[in-house]
């Protein structure tokens, strides 16, 4: 079972085009092709009786609004399931699918959303049927989950000797379950490359919009996050879960020494004239950024510096050294330190991958 990813054999393809849809959704096309865009990104969601309604709406909402410069849509999301029928969900609702498994074998992206049979202890998750659907993904493949789909990816031996994550009330019995797995609980979602996992419902977004960022750039995920009126960016090692989300009444808040430092990365700020910024001791505004955001507040200065750094870099052409000054890391050498460590790319290389495929696009 854990080496079925390996043998993982692509189906063969044939068929006429089918006529191109509106938007990023593609027609059932002819058997053989369940893709109606080749020059699109290929995501297939495979969903299960139980399915959570949102995370299937979160996958085709994020996906399907990511757009190039030339405001065409760069990814095509189809829908499919080991057989095609209605689908309960968790909801009131039963919801049609008319794509089997053999869309897998097309696909370039495949995300396995959470199901009800997850959250049933000790229920057996890897069906033969499930087992087989997986077999068809493309070894090339990205694999992703939602919350607790990742007792799928674990069964199938997908994440072993990987980092990953799911619900935090799930996390120790996926541990306990696949031992060979490596369950971070405390993180919105994990990234190994060619496998990612992600915690619960609402950190699928942030997953959604990390691999859109890693395929296309901050700016496209931006726009993603504007017009779904949500953050563009919560870094994947911050909490599952903040204890003050929303301060209480008359209490003080850590938002305007936040605002205000987003309007003054360029400067050398401290933690001292932060504190100062909300009248607080800098122990009391420590302890009360992490309360409210989920990480220190140096780590998310450096995140923010970094995600102002990529927005430099994707959007002008300041020198690497000016890029630097202006996010706030001072030299070019401290960038690319901090630039390496949260992305595994220098500036220039970055600069380089999203400012051409920038340029393709616009031409």
């Amino acid at each position: 079972m854990a080496n079925m990813c390996k043998n993982r054999a692509m189906a063969e393809s044939s068929g006429a085009e089918p006529q191109a849809p509106t938007g990023g959704q593609a027609p059932l096309g002819p058997p053989g092709r369940q893709f109606a865009h080749p020059n699109r990104h290929h995501v297939a969601v495979l969903v299960r009786h139980g399915m959570l309604v949102m995370e299937l709406g979160i996958v085709h909402r994020l996906f399907g609004q990511a757009r190039s410069a030339a405001g065409e849509p760069l990814y095509e999301v189809v829908t499919c399931t080991l057989e095609p029928g209605p689908v309960r969900t968790d909801a009131d609702v039963a919801i049609p699918v008319d794509r089997g498994p053999e869309v897998l074998a097309e696909a370039d992206t495949v995300i396995v959303p959470a199901s009800l049979v997850e959250y049933e202890p000790m229920a057996r998750v890897l069906t033969p049927p499930l087992e087989a659907a997986l077999g068809r993904i493309p070894p090339d493949a990205r694999i992703a989950s939602i919350c607790t789909g990742a007792f799928v990816l674990a069964a199938a031996g997908l994440l072993d000797g990987r980092r990953a994550t799911t619900h935090w009330r799930s996390a120790e019995e996926l541990q306990d379950r696949f031992p060979e797995v490596d369950v971070d609980p405390c993180v919105l979602y994990t990234d190994d490359g060619d496998v990612l996992t992600s915690a619960g419902v609402a950190a699928g977004i942030d997953l959604v919009l990390h691999m859109i960022r890693r395929d296309h750039g901050a700016a496209v995920a931006n726009e993603v996050a504007r017009g779904t009126v949500v953050s563009p960016h919560r870094e994947g090692g911050q909490a599952q879960f903040v204890r003050r989300p929303v301060p209480e009444p008359r209490t003080s808040s850590t938002k305007a020494a936040r605002a205000w430092a987003l309007e003054n990365l360029h400067r050398p700020l401290t933690l001292r004239e932060l504190a100062a910024r909300e009248a607080m001791s800098t122990r009391t505004f420590t302890r009360r950024f992490r309360e409210e955001v989920g990480i220190s507040a140096l780590q998310w200065l450096t995140q923010q510096r970094v995600e102002r750094a990529r927005q430099l870099l994707e959007e002008t052409d300041l020198p690497v050294d000016r890029v630097a000054t202006e996010g706030g890391f001072g030299t070019a050498a401290s960038l690319r330190q901090h630039f390496q460590a949260a992305l595994g790319v220098s500036p220039s290389a970055y600069r380089s991958t999203f400012r051409g495929e920038l340029a393709v696009q616009a031409g």
